[in-house]
């Protein structure tokens, strides 16, 4: 009953909000076959962060023509990347760095738009006041994830620092770099959604780079959409489906980011509505049609390739690893 009420919530306020271009414009959507498929999986984290859009989506998929759209908790030990590279998952949300490595090692998956900018700060103590004090920190990353690794050492590359030798790595698994900044174990770390809204409200630490603001970082998304390649092929109408349902979901967040917050906690993705609007606002979903994925991705690929995480050039990750028609139809498609 409770989730019934959450779907009427959502669904009257979506009327109430005016968005009849968010799920009632489904003009261009009936013109169409239906899905070749009506089940899709996503991935799920808990609490949600930037990627709230994806549960924001569930009825907007629905409207789509997927009967069955499932939120999968894989492998926590991995990135989300390498479910949908194994086929647990069909789409999956995440970091452009993180698939321009899943393509550079031959991952079966297709990178088909960009989402938003600016979800990611690196955060630090108060020693601390810009990136280039890193040199001889400590910097808390995962052992098993990649994810904080590449980010920062692009960051840090970028302004002439030495990763390798400039930094003082420590690598956590059981225990968050969050934590451990919180414990005074080390003194920076990457922060992801929602982990600098809360540190804010506790008034723990301060921003030294935040991808949203400081250059050349935010000139490009951060996050980018990519599906499973097998999926793709076979499926084009619902992988275009799927791809409308989302970004009318990030338009969503971004028009009325309060009442996508409160979607988030009665779907129980998230049980802090201040931290999910936080994160809604602090992120730049307004960005999807204006910047281009594939500037993005060949960024990524170039500042990945001058530090040795690939040995790829961008016109091949890009040539592998990224579908773009389908974006192309929903930017005429979809208006503002």
């Amino acid at each position: 009953m409770q989730n019934l009420n959450s779907r009427r919530r959502f669904l009257a306020g979506l009327s109430a909000a005016g968005a009849t271009g968010l799920i009632g414009s489904a003009q261009p959507a009936c013109a169409e076959p239906p899905p070749e498929t009506t089940t899709v999986r996503l991935p799920q984290y808990f609490p949600s962060g930037c990627d709230g859009p994806i549960y924001v989506a569930k009825e907007l998929l629905r409207a789509e023509g997927f009967t069955d759209v499932l939120y999968v908790q894989g492998d926590s030990s991995v990135d989300s990347s390498v479910w949908l590279a194994r086929g647990e998952i069909d789409f999956d949300w995440n970091f452009a760095p993180i698939q321009v490595n899943a393509i550079e090692t031959g991952a079966p998956i297709k990178v088909l738009t960009g989402l938003h900018s600016g979800c990611l700060e690196l955060i630090a103590n108060a020693s601390i006041n810009n990136i280039n004090e890193l040199r001889g920190k400590r910097v808390g990353v995962y052992s098993s994830n990649p994810l904080h690794t590449v980010w920062v050492t692009l960051m840090a590359a970028y302004i002439g620092l030495d990763p390798v030798n400039d930094i003082q790595w420590i690598e956590t698994e059981d225990t968050s770099p969050k934590d451990l900044f919180v414990e005074g174990k080390i003194d920076a770390f990457l922060a992801i959604p929602p982990e600098p809204q809360e540190l804010r409200g506790r008034k723990i630490g301060h921003t030294i780079l935040d991808i949203g603001i400081d250059r050349p970082w935010s000139q490009y998304f951060c996050c980018m959409l990519a599906g499973n390649a097998d999926y793709v092929g076979k499926y084009p109408v619902a992988t275009k489906r799927v791809m409308r349902a989302l970004l009318k979901a990030v338009d969503l967040c971004a028009s009325n980011p309060e009442m996508a917050a409160r979607q988030l906690v009665d779907e129980k993705f998230t049980d802090r509505y201040d931290y999910a609007l936080a994160t809604f606002n602090d992120s730049r979903y307004d960005r999807w049609r204006e910047f281009d994925p594939e500037d993005a991705m060949r960024f990524y690929a170039l500042r990945m390739n001058e530090v040795g995480f690939i040995k790829s050039n961008p016109n091949v990750i890009i040539a592998n690893g990224t579908d773009w028609r389908f974006l192309e139809e929903l930017k005429r498609e979809i208006k503002t």
